[in-house]
């Protein structure tokens, strides 16, 4: 039996515009946030993550002092990034935001492999791993430059970086970019070896010099976003890539079973925290990668609910 392209939940179907009906009357939406949001902490606590220690131990004047550093004052924030997001009413442009990140990071892959009695370690290093090990066979034979985009706290640029780092003699320099300078405050604080670059910049217009990049990755990123703009990152991440370069997305699998079956509670819940889930899973990635101009390489399940598509740019 062939596959559905995307969840009944998603896109123009009676099921998604009934959820979406709900999510825009407000009374409802208000609980929905915060159960969303009771259902993420619950997940991580009772699994090892300590979520609110961990907020409290970032939320101190010495995570704070890093927001002026990282922050580029002509930044002008597009409305799209403005809207409430991940059932923060500023998105990702506070310190709460910042701060839950982290946790809910390490929470996330647990929800992939429910059935398996992991550590939020294990998860979490698997979660990474069945990327890398996809972009493995299609990435230059030497990285010496990386991209990552919306990389958030960093947990996805430390990953990277430290894969190619040791599976290369080569000298890596990877530059993680976040439109979120409350992010950047905290990967700043967090890269104690100071071995990333964290650049606060627009994806669709960074402002970095013509093929100056082997590799960029935007690593559940655009699922967040509306498609227009991921286009226009695609078409940003072509100038900036080298020949022969690569970009890797791995995001939520339209086409996992698991994804398409979620419980109503729970893909009504999702949905009521991203604002872009219609336009994500109705969006054809691999047409929008070919008409940036890049050879298409390989749409992969890197696990049961999310996938990995590699393009290359053209020698």
């Amino acid at each position: 039996m062939t596959s559905k392209l995307k969840p009944d939940w998603a896109g123009e179907d009676w099921l998604s515009r009934l959820v979406n009906l709900l999510i825009r009357t407000k009374p409802l939406y208000a609980v929905m946030k915060q159960q969303a949001r009771k259902v993420l902490i619950k997940t991580a606590e009772k699994n090892g993550v300590p979520w609110r220690q961990n907020c409290k131990v970032l939320d101190t004047d010495d995570t704070k002092q890093y927001l002026a550093q990282v922050t580029d004052p002509a930044i002008r924030y597009p409305d799209y990034y403005q809207v409430p997001f991940h059932a923060y009413k500023q998105g990702n442009l506070c310190w709460k935001a910042a701060f839950e990140a982290e946790s809910a990071t390490y929470a996330m892959p647990l929800r992939v492999w429910p059935q398996e009695d992991l550590t939020w370690e294990a998860a979490q290093n698997r979660l990474r791993s069945s990327f890398h090990q996809v972009l493995a066979k299609y990435a230059p034979p030497v990285v010496k430059d990386i991209l990552d985009i919306g990389c958030a706290v960093g947990i996805s640029t430390f990953a990277l970086h430290q894969y190619y780092q040791s599976t290369q003699s080569t000298p890596v320099k990877t530059t993680g970019l976040d439109l979120s300078p409350y992010m950047l405050s905290v990967a700043q604080k967090r890269d104690v070896n100071q071995e990333i670059t964290w650049l606060h910049g627009m994806a669709e217009d960074t402002g970095l010099p013509d093929s100056s990049f082997d590799l960029i990755t935007l690593q559940f990123v655009i699922h967040e976003l509306p498609r227009e703009i991921t286009q226009q990152i695609f078409a940003e991440a072509l100038r900036l890539l080298r020949p022969g370069g690569c970009i890797a997305l791995v995001d939520n699998d339209p086409k996992s079973p698991v994804i398409q079956n979620l419980p109503p509670a729970l893909f009504t819940l999702m949905k009521s925290t991203e604002p872009w889930s219609d336009d994500y899973y109705t969006f054809d990635v691999e047409s929008a990668l070919k008409m940036a101009g890049f050879q298409y390489q390989t749409t992969t399940a890197s696990d049961p609910r999310h996938r990995t598509i590699v393009g290359s740019k053209p020698n």
